[in-house]
Formats: structure tokens, C-alpha cells, sequence
């Protein structure tokens, strides 16, 4: 079963009088590459929260928002008293009619100064009751945005197995037409060698003709390739029902599969063949494309 690596979730719980709301973003990325914002009182989780999605997603950009609020009406700020004073001290120092400066202090406004307001620091009893909330929340978030990768994983290994059946198809035509490649050669060269020669009334010799179509047939044999392509199709199949991280794996095996496809399409001579191997490209095209997404 394939995850995809884009996802959300959100989750919103009221824990101990606290709203607590959790959203996690994921996409694309070769690496495991988190971004966690949270509330300065919660600022101690960060370490342990990147260790718990870690564990979980195995790669991607992980986004993690967390906001809480104190639904009790209890103020979970405090003002620094000597930050204010220190503040209020200088104001009045500039304002005296010495200085010829008249200044008005207003409360509201010194609250909104650097250093004033400050998220209270929990207590230890506290902290132990944010953590387990906080973790409780992320982790209801973590399985329910699990749940949208795996379904999203769904559909890219349906969409990435119709794309291989398709290009078995193709290969099932490629290997039929092949054979008939080399005697339509061997039809031709003996015709224009017979029209060249029948002005100077010689004979083809039998053996020279079948030198020649010889060496068109294995300069132009593409039976390892088609071997080896059916191969990696098959590999690329199991990847996707047997691994849940296997984007890296899919991803190699697809660079694999191009790469015999453009081998094909250089040995080939026939126009069929051709053409069979540029849908065969595109479906590859898109296999890559899809696999960017895997988990």
C-alpha cells in the first residue's frame, strides 16, 4: 500500500479548560523536512514534538501549527512589573517641564512595548498537563492526516497501475512486430539489390543477402531491452503493493524504465515500433510524475 506525501489535518479539543487546536500540512519533498510553530508557553515541546512526527511520517515538508487558548477566563500572560516601571521612570524623566517636553503616559499603550506582556512560564505540574494535551491532540492529528495519505496513496497506486498495464500492452505489440521488422528488411534490401544488379545481368548471392540481413537483425535487436523493461515493470508492481515507504525505490525503478525505452527507440527502425515506444515514454512520464508524490 503507497502513502502519499500530501495531506491535512486538524484537530480542535478542549482539554482542562484549554482549547486546544492542532493542523499539520505535508508535501512534497525528497527529505523529511519539518516546520513547527508554537505558542511561546509550549516553546519546551518543540524537540519532542519534531521526534513524534519523525517517527511517523517518514518523508516530506511537515508543516505543524499549534494554537490553545484558556476557555476559564484566566489569563495565561503576565506583565513584568519591573519592565513597566523601568519604562514609566524614563518616560517621566524626559516629561518634566525642565526639559520643556510634557509627555502623557497611557497604561494601554505601554503594555504594547517589547518585554511588558509575556507568556506565563508553566509550572512543572503544568507543563506535564500542556505536554500530555498537546501530544494527545498531535497525535489524534498525526493518525487522522495518516488516514488522508493513505486514501490519497490509493489512488496514486491505481492511476500508477493502469499506467503499467498499459505499457505491458504495448511491449506485448513491440515483441510481435519485431521479427517481422527483419524480414521486411531482408524483403527490401533484396529487392533494390536485384534492380541494381539486373541492369548488369548478375545474380545475388543467397549468402552475402543473408549476412547482411544478419547484421540489420542484431544491430537492431531489442530483445534484451524488452526483457529487461518487462522486468522493472514487474519490479515497479510489487513496489507498490508490498511498501508503504517505497517512493525513492519507484522513483529509481521509473529512470530504469525510461532509460530501456530509449534504447528501444534508438535500435528501432520501424515506424510501428516507433510509435509504440513514444506512448510507452508517456506512460513512463507519468509514472515519474506520479511517484514524486510517494511517500
Amino acid at each position: 500500500m503507497l502513502n502519499s506525501m500530501t495531506g491535512f489535518a486538524r484537530v480542535c479539543r478542549e482539554i482542562d479548560s484549554i482549547s486546544y487546536a492542532v493542523e499539520i500540512r505535508t508535501v512534497n519533498n525528497r527529505y523529511f523536512k519539518p516546520s513547527i510553530k508554537l505558542p511561546e508557553t509550549t516553546a519546551f515541546l518543540e524537540q519532542e514534538i519534531e521526534k513524534f512526527l519523525r517517527d511517523n511520517i517518514y518523508r516530506g515538508s511537515v508543516n505543524y501549527l499549534l494554537r490553545f487558548k484558556n476557555i476559564s477566563g484566566e489569563p495565561m500572560y503576565e506583565i513584568d512589573s519591573a519592565a513597566l516601571k523601568s519604562y514609566v521612570a524614563k518616560l517621566n524623566s524626559v516629561s518634566r517641564p525642565a526639559s520643556g517636553v510634557e509627555c502623557r503616559i497611557n497604561l494601554a499603550d505601554l503594555l504594547l512595548l517589547p518585554g511588558v506582556v509575556r507568556p506565563q512560564e508553566p509550572e512543572n505540574e503544568q507543563a506535564q498537563r500542556l505536554r500530555k494535551a498537546v501530544l494527545e491532540v498531535t497525535g489524534q492529528a498525526v493518525e487522522q492526516l495518516k488516514t488522508m495519505r493513505k486514501q490519497e496513496g490509493q489512488a496514486l497506486a491505481d492511476d500508477l497501475a493502469a499506467q503499467c498495464s498499459q505499457i505491458k500492452s504495448l511491449l506485448e505489440n513491440i515483441k510481435a512486430g519485431k521479427q517481422i521488422v527483419v524480414n521486411e528488411y531482408k524483403d527490401r534490401l533484396a529487392a533494390r539489390v536485384k534492380d541494381l544488379l539486373s541492369s548488369v545481368r548478375l545474380e545475388l548471392d543467397s549468402d552475402v543477402l543473408a549476412r547482411e540481413v544478419a547484421i540489420f537483425a542484431d544491430r537492431s535487436d531489442i530483445g534484451e531491452e524488452i526483457i529487461r523493461l518487462s522486468s522493472h515493470i514487474e519490479q515497479f508492481i510489487a513496489g507498490c503493493q508490498t511498501g508503504e515507504h517505497s517512493g525513492r525505490k519507484l522513483d529509481f525503478i521509473s529512470q530504469e524504465m525510461l532509460r530501456e525505452a530509449n534504447t528501444i527507440a534508438s535500435k528501432a527502425s520501424d515506424a510501428k515500433i516507433c510509435f509504440d515506444v513514444v506512448q510507452i515514454k508517456s506512460c513512463i512520464e507519468r509514472i515519474k510524475e506520479q511517484v514524486q508524490n510517494v511517500e
